[in-house]
């Protein structure tokens, strides 16, 4: 019965290969890829993007464990782009024929050269070229915005990186959403109680190189009287020169944290158990530093 069956299946499709187990549309064709390292390696969660002559994206996707991508597309010409973290993108052409596969073959790709680390020494934020910003979910569905505007920080860059330190203080009351009422309840007791606990501060522990230019910052976080351990995943910009000549190094950063941690737990349950705001707050930081003058 089974031998049957099958011998059925494949006599329907009268294809073997990468299209059999594909249904392929009239006028579209397969298109496949997989991604390598200069090793020979593969290079799982590579970002593969299929754009069309006119420069439109047609398809996007991540490649699996094993390094491939496989996707269905219209039958045309196309340009691929393949990126990974710590390896310098790839860009080819390939044509897909209607019926057909179309494979761009293994795409090795090779290691980014580092962004050159800055000198070591006592660097300090500039607040006027940063931005500490935030994003809460509301009511299940949309996410309200907003910053603090009013923040300082230090960093001492050692010799090895590893081993440098960062202290960062945040004015909780200069937080804004751009709506007062809003921003008058997040600074009262019910969220942030900034008459009892004007400052937020971040002390880092330890700088950890993550690979390419992706470092995780981990240290003390203290809000709302609280003390939490939090890892800032931090992406180096590099070292450039600003419209004076003087020497700037930026890096952007994302962490998650949780209201209850910091004992934030005031909440209003809309109908069918939706809660007002998200459990959930994630931080998005732009950061540039000088040189801290002496």
């Amino acid at each position: 019965m089974f031998s049957r069956w099958l011998g059925d299946r494949s006599s329907r499709g009268g294809r073997s290969g990468p299209l059999s187990a594909v249904t392929v549309p009239p006028s579209a064709g397969v298109l496949s890829c997989r991604v390598l390292d200069p090793v020979n390696e593969p290079v799982g969660h590579a970002e593969l993007s299929v754009s069309d002559s006119m420069g439109r994206k047609v398809v996007g996707g991540g490649t699996d464990p094993f390094g491939s991508f496989l996707a269905t597309v219209p039958a045309g010409e196309y340009r691929v782009a393949v990126s990974a973290e710590g390896f310098t993108p790839y860009r080819g052409n390939v044509t897909v024929g209607e019926g057909a596969h179309a494979s761009v073959g293994d795409v090795t790709l090779q290691v980014a050269q580092l962004p050159a680390l800055p000198e070591p020494g006592d660097w300090e934020i500039d607040p006027m070229h940063s931005s500490i910003a935030f994003t809460a979910r509301h009511i299940g569905l949309a996410r309200i915005h907003g910053r603090f505007n009013t923040f300082a920080g230090a960093i001492r860059l050692a010799e090895r990186m590893e081993e440098s330190a960062m202290h960062v203080v945040i004015d909780a009351s200069s937080i804004d959403t751009a709506v007062k009422m809003r921003d008058d309840h997040l600074r009262s007791g019910d969220f942030l109680d900034v008459a009892r606990f004007p400052t937020m501060e971040f002390y880092s522990d330890r700088f950890v190189h993550k690979g390419g230019s992706r470092w995780a910052i981990t240290g003390a976080l203290s809000l709302h009287g609280v003390t939490r351990t939090v890892t800032l995943d931090t992406e180096y910009l590099g070292v450039g020169r600003g419209l004076e000549g003087e020497t700037r190094v930026a890096c952007r950063a994302t962490a998650e944290l949780h209201r209850d941690d910091f004992t934030i737990t005031w909440q209003t349950m809309l109908a069918r158990g939706i809660a007002a705001i998200g459990a959930s707050i994630n931080i998005e930081l732009d950061i540039q530093v000088l040189p801290k003058k002496s």
